[in-house]
């Protein structure tokens, strides 16, 4: 089944007409992608050959869960599938604000970022725990532009660290669930601790938005990826605004193009172009329990979900298809080889290289 749905979507990218620039099926099928934002924390017997397949490799991302005054991180499973397949992934770790208040706090994060850059580690993410779960003894929401983080992002410029930021939650979080169509209205009602409209007193979007723009303006020294597209896909406008004014920022796509295919597809593909050098390609895609918990069936499921689910992305990016994307009613982008390339790896390759 995976080789049926591989040929029917290397057949729908043959471009109509060679003058518009579009990718061959050939082209697209060389072309080399890295998926910078994946959380496949297990193994699975299908997933190599997926990625070889597809000529893709994907970033590891470890994510830190607060709950009731305890801290959940999965570096170490991160880890040991990185290290089994060191030639399709690359690993990145993460910490959170929790202890802020204690004189050591910086000193211990470090330490601990240390420990994991010498594992592998060679990016750091930082979530939306900053501004929306972590607070302080008197009930204050920390923000990602806390100054007791400054010798953090310190300790990463010197290292040449890349920063992963998921700070705030799309806009539809702080708005009441209405619209069932909406790309981000089953996430809210099967994750209703993340719905800030349900908590007046978390911090509004635009608090933490202004947090996160002066955390880029003051480290400029400092490497930012803003994850889902800096969590303003829904307004692409918003986004090019702080692309230009932040020099050191780029974005990554990763479960957010339900927002661009709400937008209008000729302004969206203008966006890509314009910001070819500084967006990459990302999916939230990931595995969340041990292959031995699933059937043999619920394996092989999972293994043509996934496939779908790229295919999906893949379409939407490389050819101008009218097509259904996240329910939404949308065009294809039909980017040109050279922004393709750019997006699914020349950006990132770029800050691998200036790491070293």
């Amino acid at each position: 089944m995976n080789l049926i749905l591989l040929i029917l979507f290397l057949a729908a990218c043959k471009s109509p007409s060679p003058s518009k620039g579009l990718v061959t099926a050939e082209e697209f099928k060389q072309l080399p992608k890295i998926d910078v934002h994946a959380h496949y924390k297990y193994p699975r017997t299908y997933l190599i050959d997926f990625f070889n397949r597809w000529n893709l490799k994907a970033m590891l991302v470890d994510v830190a869960i607060e709950n009731e005054g305890t801290v959940v991180r999965n570096f170490d499973n991160y880890a040991a599938h990185q290290k089994l397949h060191p030639e399709s992934f690359y690993l990145c770790t993460t910490f959170t604000a929790d202890g802020i208040e204690e004189a050591d706090y910086a000193e211990r994060i470090i330490a601990q970022l240390k420990k994991d850059i010498d594992q592998g580690a060679i990016m750091v993410k930082v979530w939306k725990n900053f501004g929306m779960v972590t607070q302080d003894s008197e009930g204050n929401y920390i923000q990602i532009n806390d100054a007791r983080l400054n010798p953090i992002w310190d300790f990463l410029k010197e290292n040449k660290i890349t920063v992963l930021a998921h700070i705030a939650d799309p806009e539809q979080a702080w708005r009441p669930l209405l619209d069932e169509n909406n790309p981000h209205y089953n996430y809210y009602k099967n994750n209703p601790q993340y719905h800030a409209y349900n908590f007046p007193s978390m911090p509004s979007y635009e608090e933490i938005i202004s947090a996160r723009d002066a955390w880029i303006e003051n480290n400029p020294g400092l490497k930012i990826i803003g994850a889902h597209i800096c969590s303003m896909a829904n307004n692409v406008d918003a986004v090019a605004a702080r692309l230009d004014k932040y020099p050191n920022l780029s974005v990554e796509v990763g479960a957010r193009f339900g927002d661009l295919a709400m937008q209008d597809s000729e302004k969206v593909k203008s966006f890509f172009e314009t910001y070819q050098d500084r967006i990459l390609f990302g999916t939230d895609y990931g595995t969340g329990e041990e292959e031995s918990q699933l059937s043999a069936e619920e394996v092989r499921q999972e293994a043509e979900r996934l496939e779908e689910q790229y295919k999906n992305l893949f379409h939407y990016l490389v050819s101008e298809d009218s097509m259904v994307l996240r329910k939404q009613n949308t065009k294809g982008l039909g980017l040109s080889k050279v922004v393709l390339s750019k997006i699914f790896s020349e950006n990132y390759l770029r800050y691998l290289k200036e790491s070293n």
